[in-house]
């Protein structure tokens, strides 16, 4: 009797570690695919890649649209209706996608101009040497050009608030 007890433990043990962790939000990452490609590898150059990215940041990003501290008219609508426990799914869901390669290419001269910005705003010092960045500060390498261009873009003309340091430090570039 006790080792049917025990066996039948472990098959509903095995069922359950085989279920869909991610149920419950699946219709959300369904919605998250048109703009931010499949499993979060955005093909499109000014939408984020999310796959690969930080659990802590993407957390972050998705609790800064909801309480309006980030604005897009996209995205602050469609976290709205999520609750912590949503946006920490989906969060982990994309930090446990690999990280695709966006196929950046640069010229000369933007090389130059960007290692310049790099060295002068000490990027490196948050987002890491190779721009993978780290739990709450975005992986940015290999991210699409577009994207951080307007990303910069948005903190140096206050479209972005959810950093002030960031929206300090680049107003100076």
């Amino acid at each position: 009797m006790r080792r049917h007890l025990i066996t039948g433990m472990l098959l509903l043990a095995t069922a359950v570690a085989g279920a869909d962790e991610y149920a419950s939000v699946r219709a959300q990452l369904a919605t998250c695919v048109a703009c931010h490609g499949e499993r979060g590898a955005s093909t499109i150059p000014q939408n984020p890649i999310l796959a690969g990215q930080h659990l802590h940041y993407t957390y972050t990003q998705l609790k800064d649209f909801q309480r309006g501290f980030r604005k897009n008219e996209i995205m602050q609508p469609m976290a709205m209706g999520l609750t912590k426990e949503q946006m920490l799914l989906i969060a982990k869901y994309y930090s446990e996608q690999p990280w695709p390669h966006a196929g950046a290419k640069a010229d000369a001269t933007q090389t130059a101009t960007g290692k310049q910005v790099v060295t002068q705003g000490q990027c490196v010092q948050c987002h890491l040497g190779r721009f993978e960045g780290a739990s709450g500060v975005p992986r940015v390498g290999g991210q699409h050009n577009a994207y951080i261009e307007k990303t910069m873009l948005d903190f140096k003309n206050g479209g972005r608030t959810n950093s002030p340091a960031k929206n300090s430090l680049i107003k100076t570039f």
